[in-house]
Parts: structure tokens; sequence; C-alpha cells
């Protein structure tokens, strides 16, 4: 069961659509479900984030984190962009059923992805982060999948 929050942000999503030219700009999926996600950052030069578009490719969940995700890094620093974490993004959501908490986890790591590509193209470092997978299960173990 989704709350109140999840469908309206999946039936009105905020910020969808692409910035050309964007500052920084982050695409990760999850290939055991399909979503692709991708975020579009618009930093100005005291690094304040003053516009965020995505695109996504996948449920409804997937549609409602991103554009939770987007709301909840504009206008603010990349310091604190950093601190938007799937869980703070599932909260401003009411919470997410179980087995949709990766959505939370591909709009995390899709703003962190973004972040890393403004701080590449600006020869910056971004205390905290780190290179980001193109799929968040990179690096796991395989597991036998039974379907």
């Amino acid at each position: 069961m989704y709350s109140e929050k999840v469908m309206d942000h999946f039936q009105h999503p905020r910020n969808m659509g692409e910035i050309e030219g964007a500052s920084g700009v982050g695409t990760v999926g999850n290939a055991k479900c399909g979503d692709i996600m991708r975020i579009y950052l618009d930093i100005d030069d005291n690094q304040i984030i003053r516009d965020v578009k995505f695109k996504t490719f996948g449920c409804g969940a997937a549609v409602a984190t991103s554009s939770m995700a987007t709301e909840l890094v504009k206008g603010k620093n990349i310091k604190e962009a950093m601190q938007v974490t799937n869980k703070a993004v599932m909260e401003a959501l009411d919470g997410l059923p179980p087995v949709k908490v990766h959505c939370s986890l591909l709009a995390e790591e899709a703003i962190h992805a973004a972040l890393w590509d403004y701080a590449q193209k600006n020869g910056i470092e971004i205390e905290g982060l780190e290179k980001p997978k193109s799929d968040i299960h990179e690096g796991e173990e395989e597991e036998d999948e039974e379907y």
C-alpha cells in the first residue's frame, strides 16, 4: 500500500524533464527491476542547486522517489544535497513498501552520480562522494535467482 504522498508524487511528479547544458547529470539503474533514473542539476557559482530535473523509466515508486528527491535538493548547496539519503526520501514520502525501498536508493545514487559529474567537470572534490555505480547492485555477489 502506498502513502498519499507517494501517490501524489507519482500522479503529479515535480521537476520532471531535463536541463540543457546541466552542471551535472547522473544516471543509475537497477538491472534486477529495470528501473533507470537520470537526475540533472543546475548548480550556480556558490554551489547552490538552482534547478533540478529528472527522467525516470520505472514503476510508480521510482517516479515518486525521483520527484521527492528533486524537491529535497532544490535550493540546497552541494554539501546539503549530499545529506539526502534514501531514508530521507522514504521519510519525506511517508514510507515505501519493503519491496520498493530500492527505488529510494536509486534516487540517492542518482543525486550522487549527478554531483560526481559536476565535481569531475569542475575539477573539485566533494567530501564523502564516491564514484557512482552504474547499477545499484554492482559489486554484490551474484545471487541464484529463481523465477
